[in-house]
């Protein structure tokens, strides 16, 4: 295998991404090539406008955890951050500092907004972002790519009694920063996405891939809003590499994040087999050809199995890039 391509959000998929890269230079990989070039497709749906700055929080995440620049104990943001400007901008009483910007990180986004905001694409900003981040390590093998070069925002529905209507709607970020996703999202609102095309170099990273992954990411309001720009669905469905997932869910709940209340406000059930049989089978009109499960999930495999997945079982803690690794060679080696 000479590419691998990746379908991915923030936290999740870039510890996995970190894992698989560890794999491959350490060999572990079965059927890896030693020199296999990683694509990296990344959720843009999270991104919002915040401050006259354009956030784009997943694919910053992943930059900066293959750059080795992220705050590992908060899982998102600079290293050595400091919040001054968000200081200020509290002292002004400006709204919205509840999506606090670290003067480290500020940068980051004002790069990105002179960029855009000068006709650049989001595709060639991101470019320009990574020369500094994974140029230096990766070259050319490493390449991250925003699913599309479209505006799309990811809204949620909550109960408002307040509101005629008994909801408002708010920013997905909202959702999670400010309310810590501590109240039900009756709906999900994806702003732009049913017009949305791929970006340079997606359709090209799926059709050319030898493999591609699905990791543990978010199933609704990551992996599953790059599966709603157009085509891309049908691509990964055609695409003649085989398709692999791991869940997200271990034991019945989320490891990170929001999953459970995503699935919930789709309807989904909440269980490593429930985010696969979402997903659903490539032979039965789905994107998945396997579907890796924790070991304490195994019961599910005969569910899983019986709905036309190849379905196994292995520990799917990212505890460091080692067992991340491990986590990858098991899924490699389930559809290989």
């Amino acid at each position: 295998m000479q590419q691998i391509t990746v379908l991915s959000g923030g936290h999740g998929g870039a510890k996995f991404i970190e894992g698989l890269l560890h794999g491959i230079d350490s060999g572990t990989l079965p059927g890896v090539s030693p020199d296999a070039v990683v694509r990296v497709i990344a959720n843009t749906a999270d991104d919002l406008w915040i401050h006259g700055l354009k956030v784009c929080p997943d694919l910053d995440t992943v930059m900066y955890t293959l750059g080795g620049g992220l705050d590992h104990q908060r899982g998102w943001g600079r290293t050595e951050e400091t919040w001054s400007a968000k200081d200020e901008l509290e002292a002004y009483g400006v709204p919205n500092t509840w999506f606090g910007l670290g003067d480290r990180d500020i940068a980051t986004h004002l790069v990105r907004t002179q960029m855009l905001e000068a006709g650049y694409p989001l595709s060639q900003v991101t470019d320009a972002l990574c020369a500094r981040w994974l140029t230096p390590t990766y070259g050319d093998r490493v390449r991250l790519l925003p699913m599309t070069d479209d505006r799309v925002e990811t809204h949620v529905a909550i109960a408002d009694p307040s509101s005629p209507s008994g909801r408002q709607v708010i920013h997905f970020q909202e959702y999670w920063v400010r309310l810590h996703a501590s109240v039900p999202a009756e709906q999900l609102v994806f702003i732009g996405l049913p017009e949305a095309a791929p970006g340079p170099g997606v359709v090209e990273a799926i059709t050319g891939a030898d493999l591609v992954i699905v990791p543990p990411s978010n199933p609704i309001v990551s992996v599953g809003t790059i599966l709603g720009v157009t085509g891309v669905r049908e691509v990964l469905r055609a695409t003649k590499a085989p398709v692999v997932g791991l869940s997200p869910i271990i034991g019945g709940a989320h490891v990170r994040g929001m999953a459970e209340q995503m699935l919930t406000s789709v309807g989904a059930e909440v269980s490593a087999a429930g985010v696969g049989l979402h997903y659903g089978a490539r032979s039965a009109g789905g994107v998945l050809d396997g579907w890796l499960v924790d070991t304490t999930d195994a019961a599910d495999l005969a569910r899983l199995e019986a709905a036309g997945l190849k379905a196994a079982s292995a520990p799917l803690w990212m505890s460091s890039p080692a067992e991340t690794a491990a986590m990858a060679a098991a899924a490699i080696s389930l559809i290989a």
